[in-house]
């Protein structure tokens, strides 16, 4: 598991790095004004179409359902896998189809655009929607390897889709005028997006060859046991709704920001484009920890809970929460405190300006601390669907959706134009805070019904781990702060160089006085690979 684990811990920091070079070059030939807006928009429509109706059930459903087919049917469950991917695929096709067609109105949805930049965004999203097919393929594929302890393809080949779109806007730089952009960039620019998209999908098939799968379409659903799968999908298209109303309002409330503060001749791009750029550097750290670790325990996890191993599930979720979080919390440090430079080294190129870079920092600073409550409401929504339960991870996310939209609209109203996506940045960090805490009092209540030994809550060495890595926290932020601001004179690259290492050294130096026991594992699993090495 360990070792599947850092092989996608590396494929996503591949990925991540290689996401990096595109956000750069995408800024640098677009900006982060009108038309950094009007294309992240159309770019975005598509994800937020497919996870508002397939994504999120087919990344929760798929994998428990396959480990407890594959456990009980006499195929090994091969042919509960054909007729689970049929009816997805067929589900996918339509959802295309339909949203392509109703491209306008789900952009009128989202945003409120003059005419001249509403019928940009849409040329963007009709060029952008053909990925919902592909971005749905690649999960169903995705799940399957994973569910057959294959896990490295799904987080390498989006390094394909990188460099695609890498490509495509590489050559827009060197074509383009810099000027508004015309019908045939626009197209270039979509359609290019969209074929990284692609790449990413088809080139799963060589692992789906080494893992001897062959897929064959079936028909024959009745009484083949899907109801299940398909009732827990319903609940989650239900979680996703309710995440997506949140977005939609943080959407609306973003490029309204963004018009507003274009309107009074605010420096720096303070729309929609700031946050989406401030979310994705965000939640990288989340993609390569939390994730990667969460994806090689779910089958375990599926497992013991299909043979009601609470004690075994019990252990992997502690595991989950402790392993991730000893480098989650670092990160989230230095996300806060070197907020700035980390910004200006991603984005400070071409048409985006330290105006905008200094916008974006602001917003990567208010969610930063979120990164902590985000990676821990992961780990605890993933056992709910390891026990086959998605009604309970819909309730309560209704907690984090309802107050994020709350006090999305209450910092949108109460702050001034240039700080407003600083503020709905924010209200979703508390609102992830709030939510970690409520399921995590269900999810203890939910175990310990199963298994009465099980210590409190809040006297459980995971939560006295947590509370330590968090007291950690705040001499590291600081000390790294104050050595990222001693080091800017001479650049953001020295003040990334002068800030990491010193909220580095912060955490090793108080490893062992507060018991970090996660953290000196990290430590002594480096030290000895270089051993090995040297």
């Amino acid at each position: 598991m360990l070792r599947s684990g850092a092989v996608m811990a590396a494929g996503s920091v591949v990925s991540r790095a290689t996401g990096f070079v595109r956000s750069a070059v995408v800024a640098a030939a677009i900006g982060v004004g009108a038309v950094a807006d009007g294309y992240a928009v159309g770019n975005s429509v598509p994800t937020i179409v497919y996870m508002l109706l397939l994504g999120g059930a087919l990344n929760a459903v798929f994998v428990p359902e396959l480990v407890k087919a594959a456990k009980g049917h006499g195929d090994g469950g091969a042919a509960y896998t054909d007729r689970l991917l049929t009816v997805c695929v067929l589900a996918l096709l339509a959802l295309t189809a339909g949203a392509v067609w109703a491209a306008p109105a789900i952009i009128d949805a989202y945003t409120d655009y003059p005419p001249g930049q509403t019928a940009m965004t849409v040329a963007f999203a009709r060029y952008c929607l053909p990925q919902i097919f592909f971005l749905g393929l690649f999960t169903l594929l995705g799940q399957v390897l994973n569910a057959r302890g294959r896990f490295g393809a799904m987080m390498w080949t989006p390094v394909l889709n990188n460099v695609v779109v890498i490509a495509v806007f590489g050559l827009y730089l060197a074509t383009g005028d810099g000027g508004s952009l015309t019908a045939a960039e626009t197209a270039l620019l979509g359609w290019g997006t969209t074929a990284g998209i692609a790449v990413q999908a088809l080139a799963l098939a060589p692992a789906l060859r080494a893992a001897r799968f062959r897929y064959r379409p079936r028909f024959d659903w009745r009484g083949s046991g899907l109801t299940r799968p398909l009732r827990n999908a319903g609940w989650l298209v239900l979680l996703v709704l309710t995440n997506q109303a949140a977005y939609w309002v943080t959407t609306r409330l973003a490029t309204a920001a963004g018009l507003h503060a274009q309107a009074d001749g605010v420096d720096g791009g303070a729309g929609f484009s700031a946050y989406n750029n401030a979310y994705l550097l965000w939640a990288v750290p989340h993609g390569i920890i939390t994730v990667s670790l969460m994806t090689a325990l779910m089958p375990r996890m599926s497992a013991a809970a299909a043979d009601a191993d609470t004690a075994g599930l019990r252990r992997d979720v502690s595991y989950a929460l402790r392993g991730s979080a000893a480098a989650v919390v670092p990160a989230a440090c230095v996300l806060l405190a070197l907020a700035q430079p980390v910004m200006a080294l991603v984005f400070q190129y071409g048409a985006t300006d330290a105006d905008d870079v200094a916008v974006m920092a602001g917003t990567l600073t208010a969610f930063a601390p979120g990164l902590i409550a985000f990676s821990g409401q992961y780990v605890l929504s993933r056992t709910f669907y390891a026990l086959s339960d998605t009604r309970t991870p819909f309730l309560l996310n209704l907690v984090i959706a309802g107050l994020n939209a709350g006090l999305s609209v209450t910092a949108y109203t109460l702050l001034p134009a240039r700080w407003a996506v600083t503020g709905i940045a924010g209200a979703y960090s508390l609102a992830l805070f709030a939510g970690w805490a409520v399921t995590a009092v269900v999810l203890n209540r939910r175990l310990a019904t199963r298994d009465v030994r099980a210590p409190g809550l809040w006297r459980s060495a995971t939560a006295a781990a947590q509370a330590r890595l968090l007291l950690a926290a705040v001499p590291a932020t600081l000390l790294g702060y104050a050595a990222a601001r001693w080091a800017a004179p001479a650049g953001a690259l020295a003040a990334a160089g002068a800030g990491v290492p010193a909220i580095a050294a912060v955490f090793v130096l108080l490893a062992r006085p507060l018991r970090l026991a996660e953290v000196e594992a990290l430590l002594g699993g480096a030290t000895a690979r270089l051993r090995r090495r040297f």
